[in-house]
Order: structure tokens, then C-alpha cells, then sequence
């Protein structure tokens, strides 16, 4: 298997070298059940460039022996893998790759999404603030695939939520200056500034938004995609009341708390949602292999659709037409430093979000798979 993602460049915190610990702990306990099979790993950097990654993954296919490509993490980098693993009929497990495009009008029989999409990611929060009169929103947004496709989905559901957008603005992924985008968002007098920015480009915005004061106003901070690096990174007098959607959290139940103490051994932090859905996909990737008899795609993507998923990951999972794995979500809040009891205890779990409600409905799905499969049946 190859796992490419961000190792050094401003997602590498969510996932980099903590997605191939996840994934050897994975390993590790795959060779519990099926000691002979053996398992080797190669990862790459993409460098958050689709051609980089591309040209990785088209080597490992075509010249390594890589049967499954893991985490990827970057979503125009995802949407480069998609089309190479749809033409040569290979896996690809995804893990932060949020556009809905992967699952959507560019969804691929074989690329699997385990983690989230930006739909899923926007839809819960803007409901519930929408509806407790926060209905004005601006956004602050990466300017690639991920941002852009954020946003677009962003307005889509706030429109139907009763909400209004009063503007976006695009930073590049490279920035470390945000203060002309704050001062827009401050402008704009819009209720809620929402960031669609992921990582060290969060951390940096919500560092400078207390810099300039603007932790004290009345604008409403909401992070689109926010992750536990990300609080630990900025602190919690910084992040204290920040309010995320999230697929896992470590510290949900004594499983979690478990993987997490494994993890944190290995890799001296705790485990991201993107880290525990590398260790979720891979593991049941394997187990699929060993119950087939063969690393061939097409058995073994039928095996891992048959079957549930069921780990501390997610409970009675199951992947739908569309490439998606359907499970649920928790609405979270950022303590204050004196709620924080222990060490990345960060989130108050407001509400679990059943994976009913968390996910796009498959009749609005614009993945042509989802066609195919309602016209057999």
C-alpha cells in the first residue's frame, strides 16, 4: 500500500507521519488475526501539488506493485489520484480529501471516501446557527479545491437554511498574512466568519483574529474543518468556544481512548479523525484481502461493501454506492483552558449527529455510479 499525503507542509500536522503510525498500528493488529499475509508500506510527500501526487501514485501503480493508495489528505491532489485509479481499476482509500467532487460528478467505482466531505462538514453547523438567528455568514477560504469547493457548498445550504452569505474571500495556500481577510470579514459585518482553511493556515487565521481584537466581538467564528492538532497548536485561550463538526475524537469512549494511547506512544500526539479513519480503512482494506484470497481489486472492493465496518473508528459503517462510508458525526466545542482537565481534552461533545442526518441523500447525489446502480435494480 502507498501512503501519500502532506509530511512537511501546512496539512502535515492532521495527518503526515501520524497517518503511517496509524497505519502500522493497523498492521500491528491485522497480524493478530492473519500473521502470514505480508503487508509493506511506501509513502511519499505530495507537497500539496496535484502533479507531484499524481506522478507518485502513477509510479507506484505502474512500476512498484501498489495495490491501494491511502489518506491523500489534499483535495485537488485527490481528484488527480481519482482519475488514475478509475483507469487502472485500483483502490484509493481516502481520508481528508473533503470535496464532494470525489464522491460526486467524479466519483470512481474503486475511490473510497472514509473520512468526510465539505457537505457534511457545513450542513449541521449552518442548520443549527442559521436557526438560533446567526443567518448572515463570511467566509474565509484556501484557494484550491477544497476551499473553493467548501464555499460553494457553504452557500448552497445556508441559502436553503434560510441564511445569507455576504461574501468570501480566497487566500493561497502558502499564506501566513491573513490580516487583509480578517479586515474583510470584519467588514463585512456578517454575523458569522466561517474559515474553510485546514491546519497551520487555521491556526495562523484564529492567532491573528485574537491579535486584531476580533475574539471580542460579535461575529460568531466557526471552523469548517478543524482538527485536535489544530486546537492544541493554537491553545485553548485562543480556540476556547470554537465550534467544529467532526467524524471521531479520541476521548469519546475507553476504545478510543485506547487506540489513542497506542498512538500517542508511537507518534507523541494524539490521534486526528484523519489518523483514526487511515487505521479504520486500512484495517478493513486487509481484512477484506485475507477473507478473498487475493489482492485483486474487484473481489476484494465486493468484500469490503458486503461487510459492515465495525472498530472504534465507526460502528455498523457501511460504504454506499457513491464511495462514501456512512457513519456518524459529533457537533464539538472547544473548552476554555480551565475546563481542560487533561492533557488534548480539548472538546465538549455537544450532539452526535446520526449518519442518517450527516450525509448527503443519495437521491441528491450527483455521482453517475448512483445512476448505474438504481437503473439494475
Amino acid at each position: 500500500m502507498g501512503i501519500v499525503n502532506d509530511q512537511a507542509g501546512p496539512l502535515s500536522d492532521l495527518a503526515g507521519r501520524g497517518s503511517i503510525a496509524a497505519a502500522r498500528l493497523a498492521i500491528e493488529d491485522f497480524r493478530k488475526e492473519t500473521p502470514s499475509l505480508k503487508v509493506e508500506i511506501l509513502t511519499a510527500d505530495h507537497q500539496n501539488k496535484a502533479d507531484v501526487g499524481a506522478q507518485i501514485v502513477r509510479q507506484w501503480l505502474d512500476a512498484d506493485g501498489v495495490d491501494v493508495v491511502v489518506d491523500v489528505g489534499n483535495s485537488a491532489v485527490g481528484l488527480a489520484v481519482q482519475a488514475i485509479v478509475r483507469e487502472r481499476n485500483k483502490l484509493a482509500l481516502y481520508a481528508a480529501v473533503a470535496t464532494t467532487e470525489v464522491s460526486g460528478k467524479q466519483c470512481a467505482r474503486t475511490g473510497l471516501t472514509w473520512l468526510h466531505d465539505s457537505y457534511n462538514l457545513v450542513a449541521g453547523p449552518i442548520r443549527r446557527l442559521v436557526a438560533q438567528g446567526s443567518d448572515t455568514w463570511f467566509f474565509v477560504a484556501a484557494d484550491y479545491a477544497f476551499g473553493r469547493n467548501m464555499i460553494s457548498e457553504s452557500q448552497r445550504v445556508l441559502g436553503a437554511a434560510g441564511g445569507k452569505s455576504v461574501g468570501a474571500v480566497f487566500h493561497p495556500l502558502g499564506t501566513t498574512d491573513y490580516s487583509s481577510f480578517l479586515l474583510q470579514a470584519q467588514a463585512s459585518g456578517a454575523k458569522v466568519v466561517a474559515f474553510a482553511n485546514a491546519g497551520a493556515q487555521l491556526v495562523s487565521t484564529m492567532k491573528q483574529w485574537h491579535e486584531f481584537g476580533m475574539a471580542g466581538s460579535a461575529q460568531i467564528p466557526v471552523a469548517q474543518l478543524m482538527f485536535i492538532t489544530d486546537v492544541h497548536s493554537m491553545g485553548p485561550d485562543i480556540a476556547k468556544g470554537i465550534t467544529t463538526l467532526t467524524a471521531w475524537y479520541w476521548d469519546l469512549n475507553d476504545e478510543t481512548r485506547n487506540f489513542a494511547k497506542r498512538f500517542h506512544a508511537l507518534h507523541g500526539a494524539m490521534p486526528t479523525a484523519p489518523q483514526a479513519s487511515v487505521y479504520s480503512s486500512i484495517l478493513h482494506y486487509l481484512r477484506a484481502v485475507a477473507s478473498t484470497g487475493t489482492d485483486a481489486t474487484d473481489p476484494v472492493l465486493e468484500a469490503m461493501r458486503s461487510t459492515p465496518v465495525n472498530d472504534f473508528y465507526a460502528r455498523g459503517a457501511r460504504l454506499r454506492e457513491d464511495g462514501k462510508l456512512i457513519h456518524d458525526f459529533y457537533l464539538v466545542r472547544v473548552r476554555t483552558a480551565a475546563e481542560v482537565k487533561s492533557p488534548w481534552a480539548y472538546y465538549d461533545v455537544i450532539e452526535r449527529v446520526p449518519a442518517a442526518e450527516a450525509f448527503l441523500p443519495l437521491s441528491e447525489s450527483e455521482c453517475p455510479l448512483v445512476a448505474q446502480v438504481s437503473a439494475k435494480k
